[in-house]
């Protein structure tokens, strides 16, 4: 692989864009429910929509607040603005109204793009997608010339007060990204990648749109993930590379074995975090493919993977991911809170340094601060032990967010909810144990002098004010709560196991 440079010398987003496009412009490249599209018609859309966007005085670095599912449109959409120069930042659609008007808050867009939704009214522009796909301009010919290190998006995560934060992702991030996927599980183009992780996240957008993208294979694109429809989906487009969650891989293994499953033209799945040795074997056994594991995260998509040309190291989330031809090599270490390396087997938390991190958070100084050291260090907040070998294993969070079915979750944002609701005193949200891997939500509720709660209204008010991915699973009552000596509620004396007093809203 050799990198292009675009004419002010730099490396960005557009020129890999270009570069696909020009070497497999007529080849069928995404597939989705509602159609397909070649890369040279998915640009010649993107300028389209481009032209109605800069008619609409969207500008470079200009923020658009992108509200669409998994589909063609949304792709096209984004190259549109990567082609302007502008800001994306992609938000869930199953988010509510309350957290778009947060997003619209804190980032001030120029424009929002929407689907179908009824969004209501706006302190801005809401643009439906419908208008920018019948407008008739000309089509805009020449990509802004972006910088590598200018923003090409802004990923949101959950911040620590309950609101969100945006990770800055810049033009080099996302093409060391897309170049180095191809390289970390064996693609060409003569393979068929798959993902139904929404595009609202850096894994769906650098690892299987761009990854396919740069390499000359194939996507297909599902608007959601579904267990009953999965493995027909494979046999359908001829899928050789799934990108999932861990999530995913243990709904598929808890649905009944069919003949489909071993008859498949599956080789790779591409997973987080690494099973235990027992389960890894198992979904290599049952499926007849590789199981590669992998760790990233928003802040840098260059972790760690497990080498796919080297035997399995199980339980491993691997080593330092590298770029095929990029001089600047990725590393990784565990330290002690002061940065001090730890010994090979002690626990620490796990630091990466490459040229693909985050420049930091969106208006955040002092996170954005903390989060790297002054030598260019990423703290993750993970906890980690490496081995001789050079291989990482996860060891816990030292932090408390919640990851649930590959979303990060704050507490705080679950909390704020349960503590405006009638008769709640506090609350405490925490994530226990799933059997599908990851953990679920589960909120313990303090009330006004141990006054019972309706549950179904507590259902209720959940679902009117969270996405459904935010919703507690659980929910238990208490009659007060461990404190800490500043008087905190001790969230880690609250039991993570099942208890005969709680309530699981799934089977209400």
């Amino acid at each position: 692989m050799t990198i292009r440079f675009d004419a002010a010398g730099v490396r960005n987003l557009a020129t890999f864009l270009d570069d696909a496009a020009r070497r497999w412009p007529d080849q069928p490249w995404l597939h989705t429910p509602s159609g397909d599209v070649s890369r040279a018609e998915t640009l010649a859309n993107a300028r389209s929509i481009a032209g109605s966007l800069r008619d609409r005085g969207v500008r470079p670095n200009d923020r658009v607040v992108v509200v669409l599912p998994n589909s063609i449109e949304f792709v096209e959409v984004w190259f549109a603005l990567v082609l302007l120069g502008a800001v994306t930042s992609a938000i869930n659609p199953a988010s509510v109204a309350s957290e778009l008007d947060d997003v619209i808050a804190q980032l001030q867009p120029h424009v929002v793009i929407v689907g179908d939704e009824a969004v209501g009214e706006r302190a801005v522009p809401v643009v439906r997608l419908a208008e920018l796909l019948t407008d008739h301009v000309s089509s805009f010919a020449e990509p802004h010339p972006s910088l590598s290190d200018q923003p090409v998006s802004l990923i949101q995560s959950s911040g620590s007060t309950g609101k969100p934060k945006f990770i800055i992702e810049t033009n080099l991030m996302y093409v060391l990204a897309a170049e180095g996927m191809p390289m970390w599980v064996g693609l060409d183009e003569t393979d068929v990648m798959l993902t139904s992780l929404p595009l609202s996240h850096l894994n769906a957008q650098a690892y299987s749109v761009l990854g396919s993208w740069g390499c000359g294979a194939k996507l297909v694109l599902l608007p959601r993930f579904s267990a009953s429809g999965f493995w027909e989906t494979v046999h359908k487009y001829g899928v050789t590379e799934y990108n999932a969650i861990g999530a995913m891989v243990e709904i598929l293994m808890h649905q009944p074995e069919s003949g489909l499953e071993r008859d498949n033209p599956l080789r790779i799945v591409y997973s987080a975090p690494a099973p235990v040795e027992q389960r890894h074997r198992e979904i290599e056994e049952r499926w007849g493919c590789r199981l590669v594991v992998g760790y990233a995260l928003s802040e840098s998509p260059y972790g760690l993977v497990c080498p796919i040309d080297e035997p399995v190291v199980y339980g491993s989330m691997g080593r330092p991911r590298q770029h095929p031809d990029y001089p600047h090599l990725n590393e990784a270490r565990v330290v002690t809170p002061e940065g001090e390396p730890v010994p090979d087997g002690t626990v620490g938390e796990l630091e990466l340094r490459s040229a693909a991190i985050t420049p930091g958070y969106l208006g955040l100084t002092d996170e954005t601060e903390r989060l790297r050291r002054p030598d260019g260090w990423l703290r993750t907040g993970d906890l980690a032990t490496r081995d001789e070998a050079g291989n990482y294993f996860f060891a816990g969070r030292s932090k408390e967010i919640i990851r649930r079915r590959g979303e990060n979750i704050a507490p705080a944002e679950i909390e704020n909810v349960f503590d405006a609701f009638p008769g709640v005193i506090a609350s405490a949200a925490v994530g226990v144990p799933s059997e599908l891997g990851e953990e679920d939500v589960k909120a313990f509720l303090q009330t006004e002098a141990g006054r019972p709660v309706d549950i179904d209204a507590i259902v209720t008010w959940c679902s009117e004010r969270l996405p459904p991915f935010k919703r507690p699973r659980y929910v238990e009552f208490v009659d007060r709560f461990p404190l800490t000596e500043t008087q905190k509620i001790a969230k880690r004396q609250l039991p993570r196991h099942r208890t005969a007093d709680e309530f699981d809203l799934e089977m209400l």
